[in-house]
Order: structure tokens, then C-alpha cells, then sequence
């Protein structure tokens, strides 16, 4: 009787690949990816951008030229896609040339606002003690006034123009950002890792740099990137009470300011620069909160 001796046959490889590892802002990039309100958002925010930098090559008309016969004439008129405003200009280029103003005095204030903020926020939430309380009751002083009263009366002593307003903005979006930087470092600062860090002997500007700084970062420019919309808003309304960019300069605050006593004669021409401020501060609101919620490690 013969047997027969079964072979086993190897096991197949298997060809797996591993997932790749993607770090901290690898993550958020990806979420961003597949979030198409942020990304619809960003798209529109992106172009708004693009057009006031682009301003001089994409305006039809010089946003400064005057035309007396050419009052406040009505969307496509002879050229004029938005009309024109009370002095004969042309809306459209003045709101392209106007985007470079609004934003700059929209985005500038808070990057300054985030530095200096942030930075003492940092410093009072990692040293504690009396460094801490000196620092947070000299913002608690801002708190006391609303933001608006607050940067028109810093904007009014200063004497108004466009720089004195960023600075007023500035000064108004520190205390605040300073609160977040401090709250999220006093939370990080007694974590394990940063005492052993502590315990390991590393420097202290490095236990800041690498294991402070890059956990209070993101929840500082979170909260800075919802500031943004708020500081459009309010460089518009300092324009608007004549305490922002100065006439003939082309700005969405002052264009409002300037045509609403046209409001009944061409609501639409007049409208227009309201419009302006508010698809761009409704998209920076959006890409804030999907930049929030990519920025989320729970999620």
C-alpha cells in the first residue's frame, strides 16, 4: 500500500501596503480636502484676494476718473457692469481697488494683533505668578469697553486715516487673543510631556518653541481667523464715520458712506459695496469654521 506525502504549499504573500502616516497639519489638510463648504468658501475668498491684487489689470475704468454727466447711472450702463457712483466713477473698479484697502486694513490688524497677543498670552499662561496677573488685568481693562466704542475712540484721538485705523484695530483684537494664548497655555504647561522635557534638562526656549507653541498654535489661529471677518466689518465702519480711509481713496466703508444718500435714486448702484462686505466676511467666516473643525484632533 503506497502513501502519498501531501506538500504544502507556501502561503501566498501578501502584497499590504501600510497606510502612510500623515502628521499633525497632514491631517488638517486632508479634512480641508474632502469639506466642500470650506473649500466652495476658500474658492470665493481666494478670488476676491486675486481681484484686489490684480485690481489694476482687471478694472475697466480708472476708479478715480469723474464724470458729472455720468451720475449714478444704472448697472451696464455704456460699459459701467455695476453703474456708477455719485460722482460719475465707476463702481465696479472702485469696489476692485477698494478690496486692496478693506482687506489690508482687515487682515493686517489681526496678524499684528496675533504676534503681539499671542506672544504675551504665551508668556503669561507658561511664567504664571505675578507676570500672569500684571499682564491679564491690563487686558481686562480693554474688556471693560465694547470693540466698536473702543476703536472708534482710539481711531478718533489718533485723528482717523487709514493707518491710525489699523492700529486702533489692533489694539482692540490683542486682549482677546491674548485670553486665548493664555488659556490654551496654562492648559498645555502642566501637561507630562512638557515636564519632562523640563526634566530632561532641555532649554527653555525650546520646551516653548516645540512643545508650548505648537499646541497653543492652532487654537490661536483658529480664533484669529474668525477676528478676520470682525476686523473687515469694522475698518468698513470706521470708513463709514469718516474715521478710516479718507476720500477720493477707494473703500467699501466709505463707498456705503458716500452713496447712501443715493440709496432712493439707485439702490442697487448703492448696495453694492454692502455687497462686497458681506460675501467676504460671510466667506471668512465659513473657511473659520471649517478650518476649526479640520483643526480638531478629536475629530
Amino acid at each position: 500500500m503506497s502513501t502519498t506525502t501531501a506538500t504544502a504549499s507556501p502561503p501566498a504573500t501578501i502584497n499590504a501596503t501600510p497606510p502612510r502616516q500623515r502628521g499633525y497639519w497632514g491631517n488638517v489638510g486632508y479634512r480641508l480636502r474632502y469639506d466642500p463648504v470650506t473649500l466652495l468658501f476658500g474658492t470665493v475668498l481666494l478670488l476676491i484676494i486675486l481681484c484686489a491684487i490684480f485690481a489694476p489689470l482687471i478694472a475697466p475704468f480708472d476708479p478715480y476718473q469723474e464724470s458729472i454727466i455720468r451720475r449714478l447711472k444704472p448697472p451696464g450702463y455704456r460699459g459701467h457692469i455695476l453703474g456708477t457712483d455719485e460722482l460719475g466713477r465707476d463702481v465696479l473698479s472702485r469696489i476692485l481697488y477698494g478690496g486692496r484697502i478693506t482687506l489690508t486694513m482687515g487682515i493686517l490688524p489681526v496678524m499684528v494683533a496675533t504676534l503681539i497677543g499671542g506672544g504675551l498670552g504665551v508668556l503669561a499662561g507658561f511664567a504664571g505668578g505675578l507676570i500672569n496677573a500684571l499682564i491679564m488685568r491690563v487686558m481686562d481693562v480693554f474688556y471693560a469697553f465694547p470693540s466698536v466704542l473702543l476703536a472708534v475712540a482710539i481711531s478718533g484721538a489718533m485723528g482717523g486715516g487709514a493707518v491710525n485705523g489699523m492700529i486702533a484695530l489692533s489694539l482692540v483684537f490683542i486682549p482677546p487673543l491674548c485670553r486665548v494664548a493664555e488659556t490654551a497655555t496654562t492648559q498645555v504647561r502642566n501637561l507630562d510631556f512638557v515636564d519632562a522635557a523640563k526634566a530632561t534638562g532641555a532649554p527653555l526656549r525650546l520646551v516653548l518653541w516645540h512643545h508650548v507653541l505648537g499646541n497653543v498654535l492652532g487654537p490661536v489661529l483658529i480664533y484669529a481667523s474668525s477676528l478676520v471677518s470682525v476686523s473687515i466689518i469694522l475698518a468698513s465702519g470706521l470708513s463709514f464715520l469718516g474715521l478710516g480711509v479718507t476720500p477720493p481713496e477707494p473703500d467699501w466703508g466709505l463707498m456705503l458712506n458716500a452713496l447712501r444718500q443715493a440709496i432712493y435714486v439707485s439702490p442697487l448702484v448703492a448696495a453694492m459695496p454692502g455687497i462686497a462686505i458681506l460675501i467676504t466676511s460671510i466667506s471668512m467666516n465659513m473657511v473659520s469654521d471649517g478650518l476649526r473643525s479640520a483643526m480638531d484632533v478629536r475629530s
